[in-house]
């Protein structure tokens, strides 16, 4: 599923997205919204607004300040930080229960490995300070491609039947669950990165710090 929810016409397939990536691939927008459910697609993109540094101190790894209190169950959305993608989603139930289902068929189901090491505080099956809300890194750990949305279950394209909802790397088809974890026998030798996180409140998520945590 796309963060692009729209309605129209559908997109002609971009030739490029089954191609290795490029450098462009790591040029983002500072805030990217868009919306994921289990079974179907919103029609409205939630409102989530993030405090910017300046690029001077964003280039220079500032951390962002992001209100989440306006994501609903179901959507994510993307902000900027050190050049990289985070995406924040906001599980459901369903997304949830979906991470006991996969876990035997993970390459690093407890976060273990250290290419990427995952902060203490996500070393968990939800990979995250609060069960209900993933913080994750949206780029690939095989050749830095930004995965896709498939948060829908069961069988899809370039999928298998048993499809329990994550991610889909179009360059050369490394899957991950909804806790950014990769599967067994993929190219993506690792999970997706969590970055340094932690809340000010109920609401207020602080991405590149996490003092408090």
């Amino acid at each position: 599923m796309s963060d692009a929810s729209s309605g129209g016409a559908l997109a002609a397939p971009d030739p490029a997205a089954a191609q290795p990536a490029d450098p462009s691939r790591r040029t983002w927008i500072a805030i990217t919204a868009g919306v994921g459910a289990v079974g179907g697609a919103f029609t409205a993109v939630p409102f989530v607004s993030s405090f910017a540094p300046s690029e001077r101190a964003r280039a220079a790894g500032a951390p962002v300040e992001v209100d989440i209190g306006g994501l609903a169950p179901g959507e994510k959305v993307t902000v900027e930080w050190r050049g990289k993608p985070v995406w924040i989603i906001r599980r459901t139930p369903e997304m949830l229960e979906s991470l006991t289902k996969t876990e035997p068929q993970l390459a690093d189901p407890k976060s273990v490995r250290t290419a990427y090491p995952t902060p203490d505080y996500a070393k968990n099956p939800h990979r995250s300070i609060k069960p209900e809300f993933f913080v994750g890194v949206g780029i690939c750990s095989h050749l830095g491609c930004s995965p896709s949305d498939r948060f829908a279950p069961g069988a899809q394209p370039s999928l298998p039947d048993d499809w329990a909802g994550g991610f889909l790397c179009p360059c050369h088809g490394s899957t991950f669950d909804m806790a950014g974890r990769v599967f067994k026998n993929m190219p993506a030798p690792d999970n997706l990165e969590v970055p340094p996180h932690m809340y000010l409140s109920e609401t207020r998520l602080l991405i590149g710090e996490d003092k408090k945590a």
